[in-house]
């Protein structure tokens, strides 16, 4: 084995590491790109179940509807009284929507320890210890 100064097992260690972080970025992106796919896919398949889910939620509506006929109520009154129960739903939904916003906290436990770090970061400490100031 020859002798190597420093310099050069210093050079030859740069080049490995750069080799390794260069192949592990690489290797990164080729998962990513895979992910990205399979988050493109699904994301389609995703869309195309909604809008199928849509088109039911229409068709069942209209199948009510009709039922409602069926009992005997005017075709009018009928598809009315079906979008009452939508409009019905729809405010149920809004409420409960509504509730949930009002607990929203806004990551108050993350601006909590933000402030404490910040605050006893500016504290003055030994003499040696400069004091930050913002």
């Amino acid at each position: 084995m020859e002798d190597k100064s420093v310099g050069a097992l210093v050079a030859m260690a740069s080049k490995n590491v750069s080799n390794l972080v260069r192949a592990e970025m690489d290797l990164a992106k080729m998962e990513l790109k895979a992910d990205a796919k399979k988050a493109a896919i699904s994301s389609v398949m995703f869309t195309i179940a909604a809008v199928m889910g849509g088109i039911v939620v229409i068709l069942l509506s209209i199948s009510l509807a009709y039922g409602l006929v069926g009992l005997g109520i005017w075709h009018w009154a009928a598809f009315l009284i079906v979008a009452g129960v939508y409009v019905a739903l729809a405010g149920l939904l809004m409420l409960i929507a509504r509730r949930f916003i009002k607990k929203i906290e806004g990551a108050k436990r993350t601006r909590k320890t933000l402030k404490d770090d910040f605050a006893a970061l500016r504290r003055r400490g030994d003499s040696d210890t400069p004091e930050l100031t913002a």
